[in-house]
């Protein structure tokens, strides 16, 4: 089946496997009018990319026109794109439809820039090895980051088959849930096939997109998924332990069960970008703690009345949850000032009465001990 030249797409259309619904036929509908096409990116490389179409052909496409100078604005896996018709050499991207949701991490580089990962994810799936030690605050940046994005993000302990105690399985599962408050936590094995019938079942029916470092055995399990052995997968080195870069681009991949998986290289670095919200979202039990604080504005450092200090003086809030809170809210307000000078000024003023406070308080000791 070809698709029509004013655009829509028929019953008998591809896309709608691809996430295609009424809503993006609405906000396309102005290209349609101008004799576009529209179509998913599955791979960006090189200045082009690869596009399955209505008719369920894939097409490679020129990204000229969407490559701004924004890294963030650059069309991505994951997006819908706004096509040329058939007959241009070579093809065009002219632009993509307003995207519902973003992951997007700070670049891996010394510059102010952020990266956008996967575009239009419903659920972002956040790979976690259990062949070595558990990483939880590697796991709770990833957190902060899927739940900034919009997606609702699902973490999932791989290589489960490498813990053969139930019960050490079942407190390994415990801590992470335990930092991944209104997320679900699974345990699988692509080995021996363990949890993936429940994994299939989280994404069928929408698009994910397989988050995780090196080595986390995210393509095996992009294999599993999608029932062919479509990435590459490479040993573990015995020298560290740590995992070789499999896939090199991202990978939009349709899944026999429904619905689609954009698989990702392994992220060396993870950095917030702009994730207040996200961060208050893994951290809920210290905005809930926040509330019976004194001061509204409570840093939770040395502030008289603080709830959240008192939680960890009595056990009820772990000192090293307390920390990754102070650490991840520190670094996004450091890359938000970078590119927000509203922020900038804030946190200058924040400095000035601090260190105004500080010097008082050092001139107060200093009179006490001079007496």
């Amino acid at each position: 089946m070809n698709l029509s030249t004013t655009g829509n797409t028929s019953p008998s259309s591809a896309l709608p496997a691809y996430g295609w619904d009424g809503s993006w036929e609405s906000a396309f509908a102005p290209y349609a009018a101008e004799g576009l096409l529209p179509g998913r990116v599955l791979r960006v490389d090189r200045g082009q990319c690869d596009v399955v179409t209505a008719d369920g052909t894939v097409v490679r496409a020129d990204t000229a026109f969407v490559t701004p100078h924004d890294p963030l604005r650059v069309i991505c896996t994951g997006d819908w794109a706004v096509l040329e018709p058939v007959g241009g050499d070579p093809r065009y991207v002219r632009t993509y439809l307003p995207r519902r949701t973003a992951f997007v991490r700070s670049a891996s580089s010394k510059r102010s820039e952020g990266q956008i990962l996967a575009a239009n994810v419903d659920t972002a799936i956040i790979a976690v090895s259990l062949a070595g030690e558990l990483d939880l605050g590697r796991v709770e940046r990833f957190l902060a980051l899927a739940w900034e994005s919009g997606a609702v993000p699902v973490v999932v302990l791989t290589k489960a088959d490498l813990v053969p105690d139930p019960t050490g399985l079942s407190y390994l599962v415990e801590d992470v849930a335990a930092v991944a408050p209104g997320a679900e936590v699974l345990s699988v094995s692509s080995h021996t096939g363990d949890g993936m019938d429940v994994l299939r079942a989280v994404v069928a029916g929408g698009t994910s997109v397989l988050l995780g470092v090196s080595g986390a055995g995210k393509s095996t399990l992009a294999n599993a998924l999608a029932g062919a052995d479509t990435m590459e997968v490479h040993a573990i080195r015995d020298v560290d332990g740590k995992g070789r870069h499999t896939t090199t681009t991202r990978n939009l991949l349709p899944l026999p069960g429904g619905g689609v998986l954009i698989d990702t290289p392994g992220l060396r670095g993870v950095g917030m970008w702009d994730a207040t919200v996200g961060v208050n979202q893994v951290f809920a039990e210290i905005e809930e703690l926040a509330a019976d604080c004194r001061f509204h504005d409570c840093a939770h450092g040395r502030e008289p009345g603080c709830a959240v200090l008192a939680a960890v003086e009595s056990g009820a809030l772990p000192e090293r949850r307390l920390e990754s809170f102070r650490k991840l809210l520190r670094e996004n307000q450091r890359i938000v000032a970078k590119t927000d000078a509203r922020v900038r000024a804030e946190l200058r003023r924040e400095y000035r009465v601090r260190g105004a406070i500080g010097k008082a308080a050092m001139e107060a000791k200093r009179g006490r001990q001079g007496r």
